[in-house]
């Protein structure tokens, strides 16, 4: 498949995530060696061995498409096609045997998403998307909630694996806690995306994700009919640092909590644990 036929590249591109998932599997049976990136960043074998598998079937495939992932980086050769790789969202989950974790693909052309894949190999749950195609769960047709009520909301949310007490997300987390039904906090923020496109969030935001983090589930939300953009409201951009998705309906809302929590309005105080 030297040239990229878009007819056949999402089910080329789930073949190669259930590989890559498949292989995970037999590491997280092992519980394997925990490693350090920084000061808590965890990589393991298996988020290697799981790059260097998708990898060689994309070059094997289409050899000629740049490749950004999560491990090996990127080399810019100039192609058209550019993947989006994560051999392994919620590598803490899997280091400590917490089975949330997944495998994602993105592909873009000149600068627009055209196809994304994530695997949970937990679940066997395959999310697709093609742009313009709609977005599939086992290739089963899904769509975004219904919930118009901010309060009626169950939302996701993530924190960085380092410096989470200097990080703001703490004081969002408190104030949407208070206004909405709950927030989650899983681990992995490719499958928080793929719980806000088939309902079962109906919204999710986050800070300093990485390209390969949003790719495959961005388009796989705004498939599935919902919303992606900055905390702002304005477009969101893989390189801009700051994640809100929804269901669409509750957009308006969750963006203007956010335009007050940034602006120090009605913020509640911390309470004292209660004795």
């Amino acid at each position: 498949m030297a040239q990229t036929d878009h007819n056949d590249i999402v089910p080329a591109i789930a073949e190669i995530a259930r590989e890559a998932g498949s292989l995970l599997m037999e590491y997280f049976r092992r519980r394997v060696l925990i490693e350090y990136k920084g000061e808590a960043d965890l990589v393991t074998e298996a988020d290697r061995k799981s790059e260097i598998l998708i990898r060689e079937r994309i070059r094997a495939l289409w050899p000629g498409h740049d490749i950004l992932g999560e491990e090996q980086g990127f080399v810019d050769t100039g192609s058209e096609y550019r993947w989006y790789v994560d051999p392994l969202d919620g590598t803490t989950n899997f280091a400590h045997g917490f089975p949330v974790f997944c495998v994602s693909m993105a592909l873009e052309r000149k600068g627009q998403m055209v196809a994304g894949v994530i695997y949970d190999p937990t679940r066997d749950e395959l999310f697709a998307a093609e742009k313009g195609s709609g977005a599939y769960l086992n290739q089963q047709r899904i769509h975004v909630s219904k919930t118009d009520n901010l309060a009626e909301c169950l939302v996701a949310t993530g924190f960085p694996s380092h410096k989470r007490h200097k990080n703001p997300n703490i004081f969002f987390y408190h104030q949407i806690t208070l206004r909405t039904h709950g927030v989650r906090r899983a681990g992995s923020a490719a499958l928080d995306l793929c719980c806000v496109a088939c309902g079962r969030f109906d919204g999710f935001w986050e800070f300093n994700l990485n390209p390969w983090d949003t790719a495959a589930g961005v388009l796989i939300v705004e498939e599935a009919g919902g919303k992606v953009t900055d905390m702002g409201g304005g477009p969101f951009q893989l390189n801009s640092r700051e994640t809100l998705a929804s269901n669409g309906l509750m957009h308006a809302s969750l963006v203007d909590e956010f335009r007050k929590i940034f602006s120090g309005h009605g913020l509640e105080p911390l309470p004292e644990i209660a004795k």
